[in-house]
């Protein structure tokens, strides 16, 4: 027995090491995916169980349903906009993730760096994912979901449960692009339904009438009525707005899911997010505000779920969260590639998916999803902003690229100033969190390609 053990642990990591992503080089045109597998994915990740917490904040935050609806369809068309003509078509014309890419660009130094503040900060991400996925299995079990004030884990209860979804949804994630898909479009239009019918099986309870006569008036005055709960800041249309379209800030912009889109057939299909920002984004969110408002604006989504569809709710909030979590760990593991070059995707991977899932445990990531979402995505807006110059404006200014491989540089430093530089003056700037990364985009690419443009002439390369 002792034998076998270690000779079979050693087959499966052979099988393991196999499944190539192309971690390192451009992907092949023989691996290109289809249209479908893009709506399917995008469909999944975006119908996700976050969005039972950001909808239901956006309740407790006091939005009118006129300002909602109008940010919602505004702020996911500039998403969708975003992924299809900044993110798409530099993964299409590379074929490279963002990670490979930036390497020719700032050197392995600054890239070490990035890549890992990169995967920590997803890490954290997939972690509010699972947390919200452990609200729902932990009612079967009589497991107390944290409150909004909680920092730290509530109950040893809460500790095993949110561990143990965080290494159910780490083996997907290691299985690879092809797998993603696959199972985001098998389980995307169940989840899909749950959304729907919670918010539907739920009217009656709010005093909606059979034949909906009063339908906006319910929804004007006992779910987004303008009144934010205690101790919450009250969010207008412009909140909204830009909410919606950074919510996926580092994917779009900052563009990380050029790790998707280096499989695409063509640029165009960018569009495919919109699969995931109307049906996921704002249909899922507005259901899941009228769920929240049902159980008297408590912040579980594995109640909400449960009291409106009962145990398919409670399926569906893991469902979710897995679909959720498994592309953002498989990004996670994308980007430690760069800097574990020794170690296959799978096992980056799984160590990625320990850490998710220790930090699950600490209810703060998803307690505060709304706020963290929006830092996120500034940490790594800077480092978007340097590739799009570099890769657009560069060319047709004239100034030299890739200076970091032609020059073999270990660190580009006009790239890491901007970083920087760039978050440091976000910082003072005074604006509301949720406005501070467009400025900043603006002046992280005038910024680098002005530093570029006065340094080209010290560079020694044509």
């Amino acid at each position: 027995m002792g034998e076998i053990m270690p000779v079979k642990i050693a087959e499966v990591a052979s099988r393991m090491d196999k499944l190539y992503e192309f971690d390192r080089e451009p992907v092949t045109e023989d691996k290109l995916q289809s249209g479908r597998r893009f709506a399917g994915l995008f469909a999944g990740e975006h119908v996700a169980a976050t969005e039972f917490v950001i909808g239901a904040f956006f309740v407790l935050h006091g939005v009118t349903a006129r300002d909602l609806i109008l940010g919602l369809l505004v702020g996911n068309l500039l998403a969708v906009l975003s992924w299809t003509f900044i993110c798409a078509p530099i993964a299409v014309q590379t074929r490279l993730t963002l990670y490979w890419y930036l390497q020719k660009i700032a050197g392995p130094g600054l890239t070490f760096l990035y890549n890992i503040a990169n995967a920590f900060l997803y890490c954290i991400l997939a972690g509010a994912m699972v947390s919200v996925a452990s609200t729902a299995v932990g009612l079967g079990f009589g497991i107390e979901t944290p409150a909004l004030t909680d920092v730290y884990p509530s109950s040893i209860g809460w500790v095993v449960t949110t561990f143990s979804i965080g290494v159910a949804f780490t083996i997907l994630a290691i299985l690879g692009f092809e797998k993603l898909s696959r199972f985001a479009g098998v389980c995307s239009p169940w989840i899909f339904v749950v959304f729907i019918a919670g918010a539907v099986a739920t009217l009656p309870k709010l005093g909606v009438h059979p034949n909906l006569d009063n339908f906006w008036e319910v929804m004007t005055t006992k779910v987004w009525n303008g009144v934010p709960t205690e101790g919450q800041e009250r969010f207008g249309l412009w909140h909204i707005a830009f909410f919606a379209w950074f919510a996926n800030l580092a994917m779009h912009v900052g563009l990380s899911d050029m790790a998707l889109f280096r499989y695409a057939r063509s640029w165009k299909y960018g569009l495919y997010s919109a699969f995931g920002m109307y049906p996921g984004h704002m249909l899922a969110w507005l259901c899941s505000g009228i769920m929240v408002a049902a159980i008297g604006r408590e912040m579980n989504p594995g109640l909400m779920a449960y009291t409106a569809v009962g145990v398919a709710g409670v399926f569906g909030v893991l469902l979710a969260g897995w679909t959720t979590a498994n592309p953002t760990l498989y990004r996670v593991g994308l980007a430690l590639q760069v800097i574990t070059p020794g170690w296959p995707r799978w096992k980056i991977t799984l160590a990625a998916g320990m850490v998710t899932a220790v930090l699950a445990c600490f209810p703060v990531f998803f307690m505060k999803l709304l706020d963290y979402v929006a830092i996120y995505g500034l940490v790594l807006m800077p480092i978007g902003a340097v590739v799009f110059a570099e890769h657009w404006i560069f060319p047709r200014l004239g100034l030299p690229r890739y200076r970091a491989e032609e020059g073999k540089l270990l660190l580009n430093w006009q790239a890491l100033a901007v970083w920087v530089g760039t978050l440091a003056v976000c910082r003072f700037l005074p604006l509301h969190l949720f406005y501070l990364w467009l400025p900043g985009w603006f002046l992280a690419v005038a910024a680098y390609t002005l530093l570029v443009k006065l340094t080209a002439k010290e560079a020694r390369y044509a």
